[in-house]
């Protein structure tokens, strides 16, 4: 295991502390006030108190980084320095109805040469309260689960793969879309699950957990962490049209190498 970096341990400390609040205010689920911000979107005070525990904690730790956060939108970083992309609580609605699988997703995104846009991500950590979870990855230093190298799925074959997935609901996604895509792959694989996490999901796919994943419609706050930890797995990470900036386009493949390009095809040749 290489030596935990200082921009991974600042995360993880972050991360661990928000965490906690999140676990207390999921003991208490049923008392947590909500409020409505869109069809089907809620966001609770748990949500909310998260975001704010992240902010202070890692803006303290690296001053003049930028932040881009799910409730708080995006704050400006200083020229030249990296920003955070950040969901303080990945998996709201399990949250809300007192299902323990959710999480806290935390990316480092650097800024491109010319200062003008954001480009690469360099590390993210995404935690899961309940059950202290840490899946880490840095660029080029590889993904880990705590001190375990994690290392994403062998299998080959897609009658022996469970792939993961979101299902559009109201007010959110493509559900005709989404509906071409599953009726070519599920007859070809050994199950689909959809657990209400993309955070976790891509986790899961690094930690060889599921075979692969496909979503659209996500924010760069839902997989901007999962994309590199996949990749640092040694995983395959695209848009549907096979492109390497799945967080522009909204769309997200993954899997091993061969799990992904037959994935790609079943979806491309739903889509046509």
């Amino acid at each position: 295991m290489p030596a935990i970096s200082a921009i991974i341990r600042v995360m993880e400390s972050a991360a661990r502390k928000a965490g906690g609040r999140l676990r207390r205010d999921f003991g208490e689920v049923e008392h947590l006030q909500v409020s409505q911000k869109g069809p089907a979107d809620f966001v609770s005070k748990a949500d909310q108190r998260a975001e704010r525990i992240l902010y202070d904690e890692l803006s303290k730790a690296r001053p003049g980084w930028g932040f881009l956060l799910e409730e708080g939108g995006e704050i400006p970083a200083d020229p030249g320095k990296p920003r955070f992309v950040i969901d303080p609580l990945d998996g709201t609605s399990n949250f809300l109805h007192g299902i323990p699988h959710f999480a806290i997703s935390i990316a480092v995104q650097e800024p491109t040469l010319d200062g003008k846009g954001w480009g690469e991500i360099s590390a993210s950590l995404i935690y899961q309260p309940v059950t202290d979870e840490s899946y880490w990855a840095e660029k080029s230093r590889g993904a880990w689960l705590h001190d375990r190298r994690l290392r994403v799925s062998g299998r080959r074959s897609l009658n022996e793969a469970l792939i993961a997935t979101g299902i559009p609901f109201l007010g959110h996604g493509d559900m005709a879309e989404w509906t071409r895509i599953f009726g070519a792959i599920a007859p070809e694989v050994a199950g689909i699950r959809r657990f209400g996490a993309a955070s976790l999901d891509m986790a899961w796919v690094a930690a060889g957990k599921f075979d692969g994943f496909w979503e659209s419609g996500l924010k760069p706050w839902d997989v901007a962490a999962g994309i590199l930890l996949v990749r640092e797995a040694g995983g395959f990470v695209t848009d549907y049209r096979g492109g390497a900036q799945p967080m522009e386009r909204q769309q997200v493949i993954a899997g091993n190498d061969s799990l992904h390009s037959r994935l790609h095809k079943l979806l491309v040749g739903a889509l046509r």
